[in-house]
């Protein structure tokens, strides 16, 4: 492909980012709020981690992710960014930001009666909802990473009807007949997928793998396609305000095997390298990624130090880890 048709191909894939800063007062308050009322309402729905600090806390990630959108993708498209009545200090004004990253707040994209929301499993149900929004399109948490050059045909195949990348891990997780409390949810919205295509597709075969913390390359109509397909999926999960087990996630599951069930994505055996931090290796991992950087096509920094103090040294060896990484500011931040 030339430079000239590979830049107008890229440029119309945008971006979208779910961003939280659980360190902001009035948000915790709203969240404290919301907790007590839904346990009373719905005890006994919490999925496992599901309400726990590292879930929402700001380590700095979405600063460092369009640093590192910047450097590997400059050709991206338009940039969303998913919030709840909060904006990153760290960013330009909106006067500045025109035409190139717009703040998408929760009013906008849900109705009011379902606010607040803090479960990203409901947010992520209307992704293709978004005003303006591409028809390709990429969609991160802010702890996943792009970790070397982008390649279109990688993530969305050749040319406008290519198929798109569904990345999934070498690991196999042994399928599950019923939804369960007491697992991680990647087991029930793998769960949920099984029970759901193997009822609408009389060929559906279930693999045993696991989807990959991974940029998620989505089409908006595929999505619609599917929403008016499976209504009551969508309300399950639009019910929720924190991650419930009885209701799991679709976006990370459910949407990658429909879509390579239907012929519109193909699997991809990729192992990101995903560092838990939370977990004893995370050091090694860190030091794994300093040298691996700029030949991973992706890379995820999840929090799991739970409930942990904000000036825990996992924490730091998190920001510090990054900064090496990406130094240079993007033109997102302000001077």
């Amino acid at each position: 492909m030339d430079t000239v048709s590979s830049k107008a191909d890229t440029a119309a894939i945008d971006i979208v980012y779910l961003w939280v800063d659980g360190a902001d007062p009035a948000w915790q308050a709203r969240r404290a709020d919301a907790y007590a009322k839904w346990c009373s309402g719905d005890p006994g729905q919490l999925a496992l981690h599901g309400n726990v600090a590292g879930r929402y806390r700001d380590n700095g990630e979405l600063r460092y992710n369009l640093r590192a959108l910047e450097r590997f993708f400059p050709g991206h498209g338009h940039i969303y960014l998913v919030t709840d009545r909060q904006v990153p200090a760290w960013l330009r004004d909106a006067a500045s930001l025109e035409g190139r990253l717009t703040i998408v707040d929760h009013a906008s994209l849900m109705a009011a009666s379902a606010l607040p929301v803090f479960d990203s499993g409901h947010i992520e149900s209307y992704l293709h909802h978004i005003a303006g929004l591409s028809e390709r399109f990429i969609y991160l948490n802010d702890d996943v990473f792009f970790g070397a050059p982008f390649e279109p045909g990688l993530w969305f195949g050749e040319g406008e009807g290519g198929t798109l990348a569904a990345f999934t891990e070498s690991a196999q997780v042994a399928p599950q007949d019923v939804l369960r409390a007491d697992v991680a949810a990647p087991v029930n919205c793998a769960t949920v997928s099984r029970q759901w295509l193997s009822s609408q597709y009389a060929g559906y075969v279930h693999q045993p793998c696991l989807y990959a913390h991974a940029p998620r390359p989505l089409r908006k109509s595929r999505l619609h396609e599917l929403e008016a397909l499976a209504p009551a999926l969508f309300a399950g999960v639009r019910r929720s305000v924190f991650r419930s087990w009885q209701a799991p996630a679709l976006l990370p599951d459910l949407v990658p095997r429909w879509m390579v069930h239907m012929g519109y994505a193909r699997e991809q055996v990729l192992d990101p390298l995903y560092i838990a931090t939370g977990e004893a290796d995370a050091s090694l991992q860190m030091d794994s990624l300093l040298t691996r950087f700029g030949s991973l096509p992706f890379f995820c920094m999840n929090d799991t130090c739970d409930d942990a103090a904000s000036d825990d040294p996992r924490l730091q060896q998190v920001a510090a880890t990054l900064q090496q990484l990406l130094p240079q500011p993007s033109s997102f931040e302000r001077v």
